[in-house]
């Protein structure tokens, strides 16, 4: 089931595009990252789906609904974090979310407390919120956000400034969002954290998609392995089982095959081949790393 799709996405400020053509589809169930450096436009691309920036242009469907009557019922199924929340810095933890329910109109008496408990911050006590560590902060804006019982959450840049106890903090929450059927949408510049929580991912630069991929297609994309360029592959793995006890390789062309083991046994394999009389044209390792990836999906958008 399709939460959100946006069709041809665009914002313009100042004769530029904030946002430019973004077509995206968030399904049930995803934990979606929007990773791209700061300015990339993932904030206001959060901001038109949150209906806080009107689009130029394109569409936005959240819950098969893309009419503005429908819309708007469709977004009180959502909740969103982005950029500062308005929270009271005088008013405690509590306080804070009692005047929220009661403005936004919220009958459960109980989702303060509710809202709190899953958040971890039951115990603040009268400490004021201009008192909290950013963690803390972070935290009672995600349990404003909660308080409605939203199926969709759009967290914009959550872990930004946090330490890395507020990082883990965070992180958990999240992981406990997902796993109680929550669909969720964030944004980071850090590949490494989002590629800890997300399922799917989008990459944007210059307010573009440049690509998207899910978690399994990333870590495809990141492993290491062995490239093996041979004149005979078939020969060459039944060498690698047969005398190494390899077995997670693949053929990548009719050339080419990837050992993805044994990766610091590299001279025993070319010694191997070759002394079966395999022609190893070149043998290297490939794979990037994480932060390696990410700057060659920016420097080739850029």
């Amino acid at each position: 089931m399709k939460v959100l799709e946006t069709r041809g996405l665009t914002k313009i400020y100042g004769g530029a595009a904030a946002v430019d053509n973004v077509s995206l589809t968030i399904e049930k169930g995803d934990i979606y990252g929007l990773i791209g450096q700061n300015g990339a436009g993932k904030t206001t691309f959060m901001r038109m789906v949150t209906s806080l920036a009107h689009p130029d242009s394109g569409e936005i469907e959240l819950f098969g609904k893309a009419d503005d009557a429908g819309l708007q019922a469709a977004r009180k199924r959502m909740g969103s974090v982005i950029e500062h929340p308005a929270l009271y810095p005088n008013l405690t933890a509590k306080q804070n979310l009692e005047y929220y329910r009661i403005q936004r109109g919220i009958p459960n008496k109980g989702a303060v407390q509710q809202s709190l408990e899953f958040v971890g911050l039951t115990n603040t006590g009268k400490k004021k919120f201009k008192d909290f560590s950013m963690g803390m902060k972070q935290r009672l804006a995600l349990a404003l956000t909660l308080m409605s019982k939203p199926d969709f959450i759009i967290l914009d840049e959550p872990i930004n400034g946090l330490d890395p106890i507020g990082i883990v903090e965070i992180r958990e929450l999240i992981k406990s969002l997902s796993n109680s059927g929550v669909t969720i949408l964030l944004s980071s510049h850090i590949l490494t954290e989002l590629s800890q929580i997300a399922t799917k991912y989008a990459f944007i630069h210059d307010g573009r998609l440049v690509k998207n991929l899910t978690h399994a297609q990333l870590q495809e994309e990141c492993k290491r392995a062995l490239s093996l360029s041979v004149d005979d592959v078939a020969k060459t793995a039944a060498l690698l089982e047969t005398n190494l006890g390899i077995t997670d390789y693949k053929q990548v062309s009719a050339t080419e095959l990837r050992v993805y083991e044994l990766l610091d046994k590299v001279p025993e394999i070319t010694h191997l081949l070759t002394s079966e009389g395999i022609r190893v044209s070149a043998a290297h390792e490939v794979g990037d790393s994480l932060e390696d990836y990410y700057q060659k999906i920016i420097g080739g958008a850029q």
